[in-house]
């Protein structure tokens, strides 16, 4: 299976940003790729006195446009994420497109990045989001995936959820900064890789230094080994892999650490 990542340059204008996806997923298409991944909040500034502002339910012109090119192009896609609106509030969700433009699942970020690292970095997504609820594990003809976003990624025990359920390929949309990036991004991407012995795939906006909140970029893949299979530097662009999947069930069988699991005493028991 080739997968591939859209790593583009978001912009102010929601119509221009859909326009670049939808042809950076034409190109990823023509390299071969089955599964297309974008990045998070890919149709506007990653600023949460904006969510609202983008916000837009299933139905709406974001979403509505990416089923149209997944149909069209006969792929499966990963549609980042966008404010999503609901009746109860503003969730940030990830839509997953089949090869005929259905909806076959979504993931709506559990864990909100709420963090202070003063003279770095504040941001604060719950005053804007509400977090979700559920693990996502999605069955498709190619794999098995789970799906998270971005702050997701540093729980482990999502990760873990995911593979226990069955995901080959575990599937961030991010969009980590100039303080975490460079410190945790290739780290995090290789351990959930590692830890859950499947493929890990982080897609990250470009950098766009004139931003208000600047992303890191190298959107990446690395192997149920731990190793990168492919990186992006911090400008637009489109990068292809092959995911062998068998090497999961190889990995996993040569170095059972999912099968030798001690769940038995991983519960806390006070004055041990």
């Amino acid at each position: 299976m080739r997968l591939g990542i859209c790593q583009m340059q978001v912009t102010e204008d929601k119509e221009k940003n859909v326009g670049t996806a939808v042809e950076m997923i034409v190109e990823a298409a023509e390299r071969g790729a089955r599964l297309i991944v974008l990045p998070e909040m890919f149709t506007c500034p990653y600023d949460v006195n904006l969510f609202s502002e983008y916000a837009e339910d299933e139905n709406g012109y974001s979403i509505r446009t990416m089923r149209s090119i997944a149909r069209e192009l006969g792929i499966h896609l990963v549609a980042g994420s966008i404010p999503e609106e609901t009746p109860e509030g503003i969730y940030n969700t990830s839509f997953v497109m089949d090869d005929g433009g259905n909806i076959i699942g979504k993931h709506r970020k559990v864990h909100l990045f709420d963090i202070n690292v003063p003279g770095e970095i504040s941001f604060r997504e719950s005053d804007s989001l509400i977090a979700g609820d559920s693990v996502t594990v999605i069955e498709t003809p190619q794999c098995v995936m789970g799906v998270g976003i971005c702050y997701d990624m540093r729980f482990p025990e999502l990760s873990r959820m995911m593979a226990l359920g069955g995901a080959e390929v575990l599937i961030f949309p991010g969009a980590f900064n100039m303080t975490t990036g460079p410190a945790h991004w290739r780290l995090l991407v290789r351990s959930r890789a590692l830890d859950n012995q499947c493929y890990c795939v982080a897609a990250s906006p470009a950098r766009n230094p004139s931003a208000s909140y600047v992303a890191y970029g190298h959107s990446m893949i690395a192997d149920p080994w731990g190793s990168v299979v492919c990186e992006a530097d911090a400008s637009p662009s489109v990068i292809t892999a092959d995911i062998d999947l068998e090497a999961v069930e190889r990995i996993r069988r040569k170095l059972p650490l999912l099968r030798n699991r001690r769940p038995d005493v991983y519960g806390w028991r006070s004055g041990v």
